[in-house]
């Protein structure tokens, strides 16, 4: 079976940053998107682009044959899908929960086990992109779970991104999420880093920040929030409180397999740090915030 629009009723759980335009651009490949969020305000914003609204996750779940959960971390996946009343008590036999959340592996291992026990199928399948990805419907997609399972939903998830790849089984989209955050927050803490270097000396620093991304050390990171950085707007598109939490995950899952992070520790730590100092809510590339106050300079300060 494959999950296109004539024969698919979709639940969407989680009407976030990455949630809400993910749901709309659902809506606009032609999908019927039944969704809930504990903020109403988020589901009435769907409601008026096409969606229907559902009072709970139990209404979510049972209006659809696939249900998409994207929410902060594995405590609410447990809450929505594996709990009492949840996704696993309320979808169609045979349906699919396609988890995009960025959650442990382990917890993506038992959703896996749960659903199968149920009659019920399951993929892990979180994200990187930010919200522009989301916007865009192009963001880079890693699953983990069953060959058959992969193909029936990639209709679906080739709406939402434009780099879809199967990793493994359960859990593997988690693991490789994981390393994805690894590499971002190392990413924007140099990024952070050289730009502090080139203010304090003195170099036009829209005019270094193009030259280096023509070369090597080019980067998405750089592409995306250059001018962000550079204007000093850290409204989030990806917030300092949802990568602590994802570096928490990527040092604990390098522990269990006994692989060394060094310069990813550190950074996890510089991540917590800013999140201590209040910045929590704001974008990840915010990080800049952080080695402006090392190097003594004012956080709130011209880039």
């Amino acid at each position: 079976m494959s999950y296109t629009p004539d024969t698919t009723r979709i639940g969407f759980i989680g009407l976030g940053i990455m949630g809400l335009p993910m749901a709309r651009n659902l809506l606009k490949a032609g999908y019927e998107v039944t969704a809930y969020d504990r903020d109403a305000a988020r589901v009435d914003a769907l409601v008026k682009d096409g969606g229907k609204a559902a009072g709970s996750v139990a209404e979510a779940s049972a209006a659809g044959n696939v249900v998409i959960t994207m929410v902060p971390a594995s405590p609410q996946v447990e809450e929505v899908v594996l709990a009492e009343g949840g996704v696993l008590d309320h979808l169609e036999s045979g349906g699919l929960v396609v988890d995009m959340s960025s959650i442990t592996p382990q917890t993506s291992v038992q959703v896996a086990e749960a659903a199968r026990a149920k009659g019920l199928r399951a993929l892990d399948a979180p994200v990187s992109g930010g919200e522009p990805g989301a916007v865009e419907g192009s963001l880079s997609i890693m699953v983990g779970g069953e060959q058959d399972d992969f193909d029936a939903a990639k209709p679906i998830l080739e709406v939402l991104g434009k780099t879809i790849v199967l990793c493994g089984p359960a859990g593997s989209g988690q693991t490789v999420k994981a390393a994805n955050q690894l590499i971002v927050a190392v990413n924007i803490q140099a990024v952070s880093e050289a730009v502090v270097f080139l203010q304090k000396s003195g170099v036009d620093l829209p005019a270094a920040l193009d030259v280096l991304n023509g070369g090597l050390a080019g980067s998405t990171v750089l592409t995306r929030k250059k001018e962000s950085i550079l204007a000093g707007n850290y409204q989030p598109g990806f917030k300092i409180d949802l990568h602590h939490k994802d570096m928490g995950i990527v040092t604990d899952a390098a522990r269990t397999v006994g692989a060394a992070v060094p310069t990813g520790a550190l950074v996890a730590q510089l991540v917590a740090a800013l999140r201590q100092q209040g910045d929590g809510g704001l974008d990840h590339s915010a990080l800049l915030r952080g080695v402006k106050r090392l190097s003594g300079e004012d956080a709130d300060g011209p880039n």
